[in-house]
């Protein structure tokens, strides 16, 4: 495959209507660390703030060409160099894991620490949700590989700093989710790199490429590697495919489609029934434990409009359903709940336990 890589610098539009009180940290460009000034800064506290020594001003004012420090100009873009900014480690946290899922070769469990430069494998009916330091999350679906190459924060701020590598499979981020901002954090597959800073994005690598996915924010993607071609912007409630040879198709994500309330079928299961979608091949269902749907337990493709909803274990789930288009793309979710199996209990009213912990169901007999 083509490994030349492709920059995409995502900008979160909700940082244009963040009030001035709060800081406005606007994520990474190339080895700068971006930030648009609000009324008050100055050179000195910004400096102090993010590298720790008031006295680095006099190198901020250079790199960004400021004639006059005490009169910076609202909304302008500061650049501040990574290699100023000292950092401190911020390992993660699986928050979630279900299935077959392996951390540098050995099983992943919920709780465990997730180091700077470990792998996570998910096998096909694996998933794996990681938390970080700021509550940025990251769910990853099942067939998936991802490498935490750089897990940090910064040392006074507080902002993460933090790339992962997808190799192949798909992620889907939830960054920066209080609107603080970050430091820097990139996803990054072998032919791209996203730069996200605030937002709601899916990405895939695939075999001949990357596919994105923008639910709130935007996505700057230019080619990196010595492109020329100008960036094309992905808005909110769009989607881009990116060959191995730099073409970019972008695309409308599908809306989220309208679904009957699920009824339970004679067999236990939920089953519920989706209006066409124009465009859409099929539909993807994934069944996780959060209305968010990044704690993800299965994931099923339907072809037909008739969708089915299974959850093996007791206690309220909910089930993610979109539509995917011709290019592959996933649009916006609708969000069902529904209940999981039955717990078998005992004669004390108490659920029925293996010796493992596990509750017995309904579904076992």
């Amino acid at each position: 495959m083509n490994r030349r890589a492709f920059r995409l610098l995502a900008g979160c539009m909700a940082l244009a209507y963040a009030p001035f009180g709060h800081a406005q940290p606007a994520g990474a460009v190339g080895d700068d660390f971006v930030y648009r000034i609000r009324p008050a800064d100055t050179l000195i506290d910004l400096a102090s703030r993010y590298t720790g020594d008031g006295a680095n001003w006099v190198t901020l004012q250079k790199l960004n060409r400021v004639e006059d420090p005490q009169k910076l100009a609202i909304g302008l873009a500061l650049h501040i160099p990574f290699s100023l900014i000292p950092v401190v480690p911020a390992p993660l946290t699986a928050i979630h894991v279900s299935g077959s899922t392996q951390m540098d070769g050995k099983p992943l469990r919920a709780g465990m620490s997730v180091p700077e430069g470990a792998t996570i494998i998910t096998e096909s009916d694996g998933f794996a949700t990681l938390d970080f330091a700021d509550g940025t999350r990251l769910s990853l679906p099942n067939n998936s590989t991802a490498r935490v190459d750089r897990t940090q924060k910064f040392k006074n701020a507080g902002l993460i700093d933090s790339v992962v590598s997808v190799q192949n499979g798909e992620v889907d981020s939830e960054v920066a989710p209080t609107g603080q901002g970050v430091g820097r954090f990139e996803i990054r597959t072998p032919v791209t790199i996203v730069g996200v800073r605030g937002t709601r994005f899916r990405l895939q690598a695939t075999g001949t490429g990357a596919q994105s996915e923008v639910l709130h924010g935007k996505v700057d993607m230019s080619a990196g590697a010595g492109g020329s071609a100008p960036p094309v912007a992905v808005a909110g409630g769009q989607g881009a495919a990116v060959d191995v040879h730099g073409q970019i198709q972008v695309h409308t994500l599908p809306p989220a489609p309208i679904v009957t309330p699920p009824q339970r079928g004679a067999s236990g299961q939920w089953v519920a029934r989706v209006t066409p979608v124009p465009g859409a091949v099929a539909y993807l269902v994934r069944i996780s434990r959060d209305p968010k749907g990044l704690e993800v337990f299965t994931s099923e493709r339907f072809e037909g409009e008739e969708v089915r909803l299974v959850a093996r274990r007791p206690g309220t789930h909910y089930a993610s359903i979109r539509a995917l288009n011709a290019a592959g793309l996933g649009g916006y979710d609708t969000v069902l709940s529904f209940e999981g199996a039955s717990p078998l209990m005992s004669g004390s009213g108490h659920p029925v336990l293996l010796s493992d912990g596990a509750i017995v169901t309904l579904n076992n007999y």
